[in-house]
């Protein structure tokens, strides 16, 4: 009899934190991280901590337990290959990441997208209910656009260097708005893509509301004061990343139409018909 094949899956996209240890808790950790050196630590299991690097510093440190204390050799080696960790790591990010932001950039965004359709690698411990957290049933997923209102006059007006700072600066205050975890893509020219868990539906709308007040508030060099249309949708199991996106512009292109500066969902946009529904031609989606 054949093998069946393997289920296709992914990596989880997402850690739960609230299980881990607090940092605060870890005293020797906090020490690893802060000196960015190996510490060794008396006691059985011999434990060995190693600072996690990467070009912006330590973020992270590895534990090691062993039935004997790491003799230096041992040290060495575990040292050298973290840095060629380190090295791939580098080389990974630089290219998945905008050059300009360090935001993800467009060519990452779907295969992000569609690993959320899939079950995770490793799948999680089954609840008391006797049910698992991995898939859609661990939490919802929403995605939101972006869009900087004007950005046309900015370029005009002081020059595309300025505007190249403004949407650095943008990256800095979503970067300052949304989780660790939150997945922020700049997709090109002024728009920019949120991957994000909800835990309910209100979550996306407090979150890019946020946001836009944050920027709102912020005080841009020379530019001075800017303002972005959001909108965002929620994610369904069905969906390809074109469709998504495309719902999440169609509220960014009704917000703009409605005033800018300003927020918007596409269903509830859709529920009481301000928005046309979408006309669908196999996965296309026409508006």
């Amino acid at each position: 009899m054949a093998a069946a094949a393997a289920a296709p899956a992914a990596d989880a996209g997402w850690a739960e934190v609230d299980p881990l240890a607090r940092f605060d808790d870890r005293s020797a950790w906090r020490d690893c991280l802060r000196s960015q050196t190996p510490l060794s630590l008396a006691g059985f299991p011999a434990t060995a901590l190693f600072p996690l690097a990467t070009d912006t510093g330590a973020v992270g440190v590895l534990e090691l337990r062993t039935e004997r204390a790491l003799a230096p050799n041992d040290h060495r080696s575990v040292s050298s290959i973290l840095r060629l960790d380190r090295n791939f790591e580098a080389l990974l990010d630089y290219s998945e990441r905008d050059t300009l932001t360090g935001l993800l950039n467009r060519k990452t965004f779907d295969d992000a997208f569609l690993k959320l359709a899939l079950p995770p690698a490793n799948p999680g411990p089954a609840s008391a209910a006797g049910e698992r957290r991995d898939g859609a049933a661990a939490a919802a997923h929403c995605l939101g656009a972006i869009d900087i209102d004007h950005f046309k006059r900015v370029n005009d007006g002081f020059g595309h260097l300025s505007g190249d700072e403004v949407l650095l600066l943008l990256s800095r205050v979503m970067r300052g708005t949304f989780r660790y975890h939150d997945r922020l893509y700049r997709f090109g020219g002024e728009e920019f893509v949120v991957l994000m868990r909800c835990a309910d539906d209100a979550s996306p709308a407090t979150a890019f509301e946020r946001l836009r007040a944050n920027v709102a508030q912020y005080v841009f060099p020379q530019v001075e004061r800017i303002a972005v249309s959001v909108g965002d949708t929620a994610v369904d199991g069905r969906d390809t990343p074109s469709r998504a996106v495309e719902r999440a512009d169609r509220a960014v292109y009704f917000a703009k139409e409605h005033g800018r500066d300003q927020a918007r969902s596409h269903a509830a946009r859709v529920a009481p018909g301000l928005l046309e529904g979408a006309h669908q031609t196999g996965d296309v989606e026409r508006f």
